[in-house]
């Protein structure tokens, strides 16, 4: 009898499936009629298109250009629309749901506070809105049978100069819903190094940071963002692949930054249809974490703007399942390298992994023992 742990899950499966997610953008995931409304409500006149259907079209669209720089022009429109508490409220509620629908159960979403002044808020009020947003999105998830947790990642734009502020701002919400730090934006001559007193005073205050490294600039983004800055995480991470070599007869070297990377756990937070868009990667099929996967990296799956790439966790693992014939193990497999790399306390995480991740998979892996009892129960009385 063939196991499920070898068998490719069903799109249903993959859907039902507990996910965790540690890359996801606040301003990158709206729905596109919430876009609509909110600039109807606030004026904004600016947007490409009036329906949500087309608008959703456009994003996906213009998001499809092979350029991190034009990539990140998008998000003109839907940081247009989140000036006010009421619209981050909304927006951050409408995340948590449309997630934990998705099967996630648990999320660190990030937004940069500095992006959503222009409606006369203050840094504090921004975050306490999207927090309250989170805590209501949890609150329906409920309702609607579904788990999920909710922490958010304050993000600061690396080409500004307020990373310190943004850094302090995380500090003082961290036990109000704030999980950690991250900084952001065009990698290409705005390396992590001009952030360093951000980054040097979480480590003294002991908090936790991811930083955006190794997407549309080389190894030594990713060598500045472990070595110079001590990032607990890699937001993508995707060109260590430029420090593995390949040979004809299928043997792998690691340089030393791959072989440190792997050799200390160092989590990758990997977005293949992100990456392909940002031409990070030419197809599914060809991107690095399939390699990575299987080289042992602590790799883990991720969205990165839902809105632009037209995805979600499960159409993420679907197209992964399709391109290297991912299992209900490999899914499982990411998904608690995903819940260790948390930054939420480790017996938290534990928990999540042993009594939800785990549990969750174990319950779709009988329910194809179950099938195929029944299918050879009937077999069996068919020919006899």
């Amino acid at each position: 009898m063939t196991s499920q742990t070898h068998s490719v899950p069903t799109a249903d499966q993959i859907r039902r499936a507990p996910k965790v997610l540690l890359h996801d953008h606040l301003d990158g995931g709206l729905r596109p009629g919430t876009i609509i409304e909110l600039a109807r409500e606030q004026g904004y006149e600016n947007l490409p298109e009036s329906e949500p259907d087309k608008l959703g079209v456009w994003f996906r669209e213009a998001a499809d250009s092979g350029s991190l720089e034009r990539y990140l022009e998008t998000f003109a429109h839907t940081c247009a629309v989140m000036q006010t508490r009421e619209a981050l409220f909304r927006v951050a509620a409408e995340c948590a749901v449309d997630l934990a629908e998705d099967g996630v159960v648990y999320a660190e979403v990030r937004y940069a506070p500095e992006q959503h002044l222009e409606g006369g808020l203050t840094l504090e009020e921004v975050v306490e809105a999207v927090n309250a947003g989170f805590r209501e999105g949890e609150r329906r998830a409920r309702e609607d049978g579904h788990r999920i947790r909710v922490g958010a990642l304050l993000t600061a734009m690396r080409h500004a100069a307020r990373s310190l502020e943004i850094a302090e701002l995380a500090n003082t919400y961290r036990d109000s819903g704030v999980v950690g730090f991250d900084i952001a934006g065009a990698e290409a001559g705005y390396p992590p190094t001009r952030h360093l007193d951000a980054f040097e005073y979480l480590k003294r205050e002991n908090n936790h940071f991811t930083i955006h490294a190794g997407e549309a600039f080389g190894l030594p983004s990713i060598w500045q963002a472990l070595q110079w800055c001590g990032a607990d995480r890699l937001g993508h991470g995707v060109r260590i692949i430029d420090d593995i070599e390949v040979a004809d007869d299928g043997s792998v070297k690691l340089g030393r930054l791959a072989a440190y990377v792997r050799d200390k756990r160092i989590p990758l937070e990997m977005c293949p249809s992100s990456n392909l868009q940002t031409g990070a990667a030419a197809s599914i099929g060809e991107h690095p974490i399939g390699l990575l996967r299987t080289l042992h990296f602590r790799a883990t799956v991720n969205t990165d703007n839902r809105l632009m790439s037209g995805t979600s966790m499960s159409r993420e693992f679907e197209l992964l399942t399709e391109a290297f014939d991912y299992t209900l193990d490999d899914m499982q497999w990411f998904t608690v390298n995903a819940m260790k790399s948390a930054f939420i306390p480790f017996d938290e995480r534990l928990a999540m992994i042993n009594e939800v991740i785990k549990p969750g998979y174990a319950e779709l892996r009988s329910e194809w023992l179950f099938q195929q009892t029944a299918a050879t129960s009937g077999s069996s009385r068919t020919e006899g």
